[in-house]
């Protein structure tokens, strides 16, 4: 009696193991299709948006390590170098926008009779940024969707007119935003921001690997706080060492410029007045004016190709 019941068990769950083995063949197959049916898609066709001529992204894997200074600084070179050409600034750091402090910008954008955000200008730069759009002190707490239907609104729902040169400053990481932008718009080329230091060698490099193979050009590297000048004797101290050489040479790409770690480029930001307004004189405002050229011949050079 109890062998019967133990053979009419094993007989039962072997038609069960069939019957799930049979469904997840099913299940395994209308799966691939679906896949198919997506993959024949392809990718989002990508969209000029109206009225700009070049998007300049301003990347690095790491944060913190000058990537909005940097965008900021460089927007406001090329408008002085090139004051007949209209310059763009768009802040794409949904959670941590930095543009607003930094160019000194605090209102709301008006609407314009197409219903499009009129984007805020300080300097002579045209500026849109998430923080133009929430309180001040507020934390914006989404999830992934809600950031890139935030993104498809700074990047379609904005009436920017003619503009010759938009920076777009972008988030840390190599992430849904980089990827959305990269997809969805025509980049024109891509700068590459790190510090010296190993830590943040690593991450550029992995946002370098991810933009090669998108297909975006790297217009080269900038070094950020490549070294400190001692206040008593005056010599320069590569307290991060040397590093960025080596990831330049292993990304087939250039050091198109670097900066010290100094406080007068850092407190002028704070202040809403960045180097380039603030001392107009200044080396470290003739290597931002240096960078520009450089963006504009290489932007020139890939466009005569």
């Amino acid at each position: 009696m109890l062998l019967e019941k133990i053979r009419k068990l094993c007989a039962k769950s072997t038609w069960e193991v069939i019957g799930r083995s049979f469904s997840s063949k099913q299940n395994s197959a209308s799966l691939k299709q679906h896949q198919a049916k997506v993959m024949g898609k392809g990718l989002p066709t990508k969209k000029p948006i109206e009225g700009v001529k070049h998007i300049v992204l301003v990347s690095s894997g790491k944060g913190g390590v000058g990537k909005s200074t940097t965008s900021v600084n460089l927007a406001l070179g090329l408008k002085v170098t090139h004051p007949n050409s209209s310059v763009g600034l768009l802040d794409t750091d949904v959670f941590g926008p930095s543009i607003p402090l930094m160019m000194n910008l605090h209102d709301t954008p008006l609407l314009n009779d197409k219903n499009l955000m009129v984007p805020l200008t300080n300097y002579g730069v045209k500026c849109m940024s998430m923080g133009f759009l929430i309180d001040e002190g507020s934390p914006v707490i989404w999830r992934g969707l809600m950031v890139m239907q935030a993104l498809e609104k700074l990047l379609r729902q904005v009436d920017w007119g003619s503009v010759d040169y938009l920076i777009v400053d972008t988030p840390p990481g190599t992430g849904d935003t980089h990827l959305s932008l990269v997809q969805n718009i025509p980049i024109s080329g891509v700068i590459l921001i790190s510090t010296p230091q190993p830590a943040a060698l690593q991450v550029t490099k992995r946002g370098a690997v991810m933009y090669r193979k998108l297909g975006v050009p790297i217009i080269g590297l900038v070094e950020n706080m490549s070294s400190v000048t001692c206040p008593s004797c005056l010599n320069s101290v590569k307290i991060f060492g040397e590093g960025t050489k080596s990831l330049a040479s292993e990304i087939d790409s250039a050091i198109i410029q670097s900066f010290p770690l100094d406080q007068t480029i850092s407190c002028s930001t704070d202040k809403g007045r960045p180097i380039v307004i603030e001392q107009p004189n200044s080396p470290q405002t003739k290597s931002y004016i240096d960078l520009g050229n450089q963006v504009v011949a290489f932007l020139e050079k890939n466009k005569s190709k």
